[in-house]
Order: structure tokens, then C-alpha cells, then sequence
């Protein structure tokens, strides 16, 4: 099933957001503005560009510490995000979460972990929720390669399976976990062939082709959210830098990675819109420009933002009890 011109537009809107933030992020960083972990998911964004779209704003999304585009992709504001990476009162959790704990429950952005893995059941709790409700509401765990090795993944699946639970499991399998590639730790040659073992289908998809992953997502979504039950979609894409910020990616095959770079999936979506007569560069420009403004914009809002004050370290600990 391919999108519709307008979505097709909305898609590349959002990776070109997604590129720009990612592009601006490692200036700042390296200019000495901001010292945080900074975890870079370029040459992941067609995943989150495309799902995004197949979701409503009370769809739930769980992601992980590199899961920035996907946050950004589902709606979650500039301002607030730089804001929150800064440690700025300002942030979405008031600059006590920092980049690799954000969270925007009003548009579904519901926890970023730091735990490999635990997107999942977390992800399966808010399902179960929106099953008992019957609100019509689907979950998304994202997650790497790497946490499909570890107990949650296979409990969370399980569980998912037998209760129907309408959730999407989104692999976004860039061959590396960490510093070690797929094939070094990972003994099955395909993640989505795990899906079998409970009983739910098990898709693997260009993550770097907008159509095959629109096509893909659509019919995952549409599945769980007309009460069909769980679906694993692995996402082949390829991360161009290292693990964090900093990583010297030694490990990293340098053909290939220069390669991936080579077929870098933004400018070349953008070549075939403009191909295909969707958009004209000038219109795509006018996009990118856009999105480079506001970027500069939440970089400097996020910077004249105070620090929290010291009492914020012991408020929102707990509840208190009405």
C-alpha cells in the first residue's frame, strides 16, 4: 500500500526534521555549548517518519535512549526537547530526565529508557490498558537489534501474544548493538523469524524505503488496533556513527559504512519526490529551511532557560496522597 502524495510530504517533513536535529545536535555539541550523552540516530529516520504518520496523538510510544527522531517524529516539541537535553527548567521533565530520559505524555510520548530492552513491557502495559478501555489506542515499543537477546523481549512477545495486546514491537536493526555487530551476538540470521515462535507474523522491512515501511507499519498498526493482536516489524537501516558521541567506531566496517552514507535514504527520497513531480526542490527547500530555523531558535530558548533549582531534587519523587 503506497501513501498518498500528502503523506508522502509528510513523511519527508519529518526526516527532514529528523536530519536537521541530528545534524544540529552534533554542532552544539562539538562547538562546546552543551555537554551531555549524545546518542545519534542518523540514518535511522525513515522508520519514525513513516510510522508516525499511521498514529494518533493518544497512540503510545516507548522508546530508547537513542530514540530522539522518534520522539521528535510523534509530535514531541523543539523547544521542550532542547530544553530537556540541556537540563533546562524549561525541558519536558523540567531538565531532571536529560536526553536519554525524555518523555511528553499529551502526545503519547509516555517514557525514553536507558534499560536495553525495556521498552517492551512497559510498552505492553500501556496496551493492556487501552485493551480494557477499548479505546482503540495502539502501543510502540522501539527498540535495537541488541535487546532482542535479552529476557524481556521473549516475556514481552509472550505476553503480547496471548492476550492479543495491540502493540507494535519496532526493531530498528542498525547491525550494531552497542560496539559489536549483529552477527557476533545474535545467532538468528533474521529477528522477525522470532515472531513465529509466538504466534504472531514476523515482518522484516527496508527501514531506508518509505514505501515498504509505510506498507509495512500500516498493516501492523491497522492490526492491532482493530483488535488483531501484536506484530514484530525488524527495520533493516544502518547507524553512520558510532555508538555515542565520541565512539571512534572502530569496530564499524568502513566500506560499509561509507557505503550506507553513500545511500543516504534522505536526499535520496528527497530526488525522487521531486522526480516524481510531489514537490519541487524550491518547496522542499522552503521545508528545510523552515526546520533549520526553528531548530536555531530552540537551541538558543533551551540555553537561556535557567537550571533547575536545588529543591527539584527531591520533588517528583513520589505522590502525595490527596
Amino acid at each position: 500500500m503506497q501513501p498518498d502524495a500528502e503523506t508522502q510530504l509528510e513523511i519527508y517533513r519529518r526526516m527532514s526534521l529528523l536530519v536537521t536535529n541530528d545534524e544540529r545536535s552534533r554542532q552544539v555539541i562539538k562547538a562546546g555549548r552543551l555537554v551531555m550523552p549524545y546518542y545519534s540516530y542518523r540514518g535511522q529516520e525513515v522508520i519514525p517518519a513513516t510510522l508516525m504518520t499511521l498514529l494518533n496523538d493518544d497512540d503510545y510510544l516507548c522508546t530508547i535512549y537513542r530514540g530522539i527522531h522518534d520522539m521528535l517524529a510523534k509530535g514531541m516539541p523543539l523547544k521542550k526537547l532542547w530544553a530537556e537535553i540541556a537540563g533546562r527548567v524549561d525541558g519536558t521533565c523540567k531538565g531532571k530526565g536529560g536526553p536519554m530520559h525524555l518523555t511528553y505524555p499529551s502526545r503519547g510520548i509516555m517514557v525514553t529508557t536507558g534499560i536495553v530492552g525495556s521498552t517492551m513491557p512497559i510498552a505492553n502495559g500501556l496496551a493492556w490498558g487501552a485493551q480494557l478501555e477499548g479505546k482503540g489506542q495502539v502501543s510502540i515499543a522501539t527498540f535495537g537489534d541488541g535487546a532482542s537477546n535479552i529476557g524481556a523481549f521473549h516475556e514481552s512477545l509472550n505476553m503480547a501474544a496471548v492476550w492479543k495486546l495491540p502493540v507494535v514491537f519496532v526493531c530498528q536493526n542498525n547491525l550494531y548493538g552497542e560496539h559489536t555487530r549483529y552477527e557476533r551476538s545474535t545467532s538468528a540470521a533474521r529477528i522477525a523469524d522470532r515472531g513465529i515462535a509466538y504466534d504472531m507474523p514476523g515482518v522484516r522491512v527496508d527501514g531506508n524505503d518509505p514505501f515498504a515501511m509505510y506498507a509495512a507499519a500500516k498493516e501492523a498498526v491497522d492490526r492491532a488496533r482493530r483488535g488483531g493482536g501484536p506484530t514484530l516489524l525488524e527495520c533493516m537501516t544502518y547507524r553512520f556513527h558510532g555508538h555515542v558521541f565520541g565512539d571512534a567506531d572502530a569496530y564499524m566496517d568502513k566500506a560499509e559504512k561509507e557505503a550506507a552514507i553513500q545511500a543516504d535514504p534522505f536526499p535520496r527520497y528527497r530526488a525522487d519526490l521531486i522526480a516524481r513531480n510531489i514537490a519541487t526542490e524550491a518547496e522542499l527547500d522552503a521545508i528545510d529551511a523552515k526546520f533549520a530555523a526553528e531548530i536555531d531558535e530552540a537551541v538558543e530558548f533551551a540555553l537561556k532557560s535557567p537550571f533547575p533549582e536545588q529543591n527539584e531534587l527531591i520533588t517528583d519523587v513520589y505522590g502525595e496522597l490527596a
